[in-house]
């Protein structure tokens, strides 16, 4: 019989205390594994208050050395990130009050600080809780960002600048934060572009760390957009982790537990709709992001549920963008997918509805005269040649066809929707 994930845990875990030190490390290292292999569910229920309030004890018992219980509240932190967790309850054990008495008492040394004791501690605290005390996070920045900034080439470093990044990966919405380390992060991504050093993940963590700081300055746009080049790195992400993802499978319900690839996929994807929502530039790099996202749109449809429906999500935000192109849409072939949506004789109500609103978003942005006699011009070739493709697929008939169902729902209180059938045309 297969030992579950939880179970093989727990029976690693209760090994500890009869392992010596070097037993013990290597002990916590085969629970990667088990811990790699437990659902949401099953890792909540492994990761108590009591459990850590027992690990505590076995602390103060001499059981097991701080250097060992960091060692695996490094790895548990690590996945809570991986798998995108965060409600442990680990803020509400007497061992988090010790780490913070630590990280406090540790601080405050004016010579021969621990460093390396103060980055697992912090490591550990920031990933496993929730929320944080503002203190707390005055005093272990300083130090996580000095790791993630480390550039020496040894595997070693790899992962340690991967777990400072991994630690730092929420940071991002707190507006101190941002402001003082926008610049650091920069750095890093930069760097990144050059010498690629940084896992998969660590790399979606910088990146999540710098789109969040758009919720409070969308300033930082051109740095974003253009100097950083988001759409063309954000493209090669996604076609790199789509690789992973097998698309083959012929029903959802064969679906197993998803890889490391799949959730950093989704987690890209989601992030999408962050940044479509709260940033208004975009550039022609765009249209090979948009063409990234409607191959994996394509790939999942009828097969992998939640990535086909979140592609289209993404793509439906992407059209409500003030400044957006068109032409990267068109280019990267978001009209077409759409276009083939409405085409389905199997009816998808939530689908239908957010191409409609897809094509009302596009008609009316097409119908704003733009400044200068050059991009007007552009904008008129544009809604010809949209006029054209629209008119050979038979699209006016399709959206007159779901009148109907348009009807139906500004009945169900759908405001959004038009009645009137022209407002999602295109009209030369």
């Amino acid at each position: 019989m297969t030992t579950s994930g939880t179970e093989r845990f727990n029976e690693l875990f209760s090994e500890l205390e009869d392992c010596d030190e070097d037993g013990q490390k290597r002990t916590i290292k085969e629970m990667d594994r088990p811990m790699d292999d437990m659902d949401e569910k099953e890792f909540k229920s492994v990761f108590t208050i009591e459990l850590f309030n027992k690990i505590l004890k076995m602390i103060e018992d001499k059981k097991l050395s701080m250097e060992n219980v960091l060692l695996l509240l490094k790895r548990v932190g690590y996945y809570c990130v991986l798998k995108n967790m965060r409600s442990l309850r680990f803020e509400k054990s007497s061992l988090n009050k010790r780490f913070e008495q630590m990280i406090i008492a540790e601080n405050k040394k004016m010579d021969e600080k621990d460093e390396k004791l103060l980055v697992d501690l912090c490591e550990c605290y920031i990933s496993l809780n929730i929320s944080f005390k503002p203190e707390l996070l005055l005093m272990c920045m300083p130090y996580l960002m000095k790791v993630a900034l480390k550039k020496e080439k040894s595997e070693e470093t790899q992962k340690e600048v991967d777990m400072a990044l991994l630690t730092l990966r929420d940071m991002g919405f707190c507006l101190l934060m941002q402001k003082q380390y926008f610049n650091e992060i920069k750095e890093i991504i930069k760097y990144h572009h050059e010498h690629r050093n940084l896992s998969r993940l660590a790399y979606w963590c910088a990146w999540k760390f710098l789109i969040d700081r758009l919720f409070f300055d969308v300033s930082v746009e051109e740095v974003i957009v253009n100097d950083l080049h988001f759409a063309r790195e954000t493209a090669r992400e996604i076609e790199d982790l789509s690789k992973y993802v097998d698309w083959r499978r012929e029903k959802e319900e064969e679906r197993v537990n998803e890889t490391k690839e799949e959730i950093l996929l989704m987690e890209w994807l989601r992030k999408l709709v962050f940044f479509f929502r709260s940033c208004g530039m975009w550039n022609e790099e765009f249209a090979a992001l948009i063409e990234s996202i409607v191959r994996v749109l394509r790939a999942a449809k009828d097969k992998h549920g939640d990535f086909f429906g979140k592609c289209i999500y993404v793509l439906y935000v992407a059209i409500g963008d003030k400044d957006i192109k068109i032409d990267c849409l068109l280019k990267g072939g978001a009209i077409d997918a759409f276009l083939e949506e409405i085409h389905q004789l199997t009816f998808n109500q939530n689908i239908v509805r957010k191409s409609l609103m897809f094509f009302l978003d596009l008609s009316e942005k097409l119908k704003k005269k733009t400044k200068g006699e050059v991009e007007e011009a552009k904008r008129k070739e544009l809604k010809k040649q949209l006029f054209r493709m629209l008119e050979e697929e038979g699209y006016e008939d399709v959206i007159e066809s779901l009148y109907g169902f348009i009807y139906f729902a500004k009945e169900k209180n759908d405001r959004e929707l038009s009645l009137n059938i022209s407002d999602y045309n295109v009209n030369v």
